[in-house]
């Protein structure tokens, strides 16, 4: 005999009554006026990881070295203001969709974005590396959207956080960031001594746009393994 299905109506009406709340507040000011808590730590997140790039921006125009390590520094702090939002919410017992949407583009944004332009900044400037970083881009993209649309499935345990997560989730670029951070301080960045491992040429001539950094490679295989679906990583 067939068992019927779990009803999931308490669960659409919690998402409608959510919803609800931003098409019954008129005014231009509105979605401000219903922000949270953690939804305003959740956009420090995404500012930490703008000021990052507009750093990277300010050190491509100039050189100044202060502006290179600002942008090495802003996506570690976008990571306090991650882990702290969720703390935020479950203290202040306040969750929504919007809060969730706002997380993920906000990662997005510190580590996905800002570590990609740092990674141009310090070097990786050939054509086939802008690819490399445009995929790093979209993977951690993918991942988003795959972990929105995908987390009410991952096994929880008993106080409902999930257990793993499934490929690389995106904060794991910070350490990246750290290597050029580490880069940076020994001098191993164009203009100095340049990127390590040096560049090789895959079609063309060198200086054309066969070029590519190995450390590009890097990049490539963390995108890979960020969109990875076998990929478990334990959640602490």
């Amino acid at each position: 005999m067939n068992q019927r299905k779990p009803s999931t109506a308490p669960k659409a009406e919690k998402a409608n009554d959510a919803l609800q709340q931003y098409q019954d507040t008129d005014g231009h000011f509105s979605l401000v006026r219903n922000f949270r808590l953690a939804d305003l730590v959740t956009i420090m997140n995404g500012v930490c990881g703008s000021f990052s790039i507009f750093s990277s921006a300010r050190y491509l125009l100039g050189n100044d070295p202060d502006y290179l390590w600002s942008a090495l520094a802003f996506p570690l702090a976008g990571l306090m203001f991650d882990f702290m939002d969720g703390k935020v919410a479950r203290w202040r017992n306040s969750s929504s969709l919007l809060g969730q949407e706002l997380d993920s583009l906000a990662d997005l944004i510190s580590f996905g974005v800002a570590p990609s332009l740092l990674a141009f900044t310090v070097g990786l400037r050939s054509y086939l590396d802008t690819v490399c970083l445009t995929g790093f881009i979209c993977c951690g993209l993918a991942r988003l959207a795959r972990f929105n649309a995908t987390v009410a499935l991952v096994p929880k345990d008993t106080g409902g956080k999930a257990k793993y997560f499934e490929g690389l989730p995106i904060p794991s670029s910070l350490f990246l960031v750290g290597i050029l951070a580490y880069w940076t301080k020994m001098g191993w960045i164009e203009g100095q001594q340049g990127i390590p491992g040096g560049m090789i040429t895959l079609w063309g001539q060198p200086g054309g746009r066969g070029e590519i950094h190995l450390v590009s490679i890097i990049f490539g295989c963390w995108a890979a393994a960020m969109v990875s679906k076998t990929l478990r990583i334990p959640k602490l």
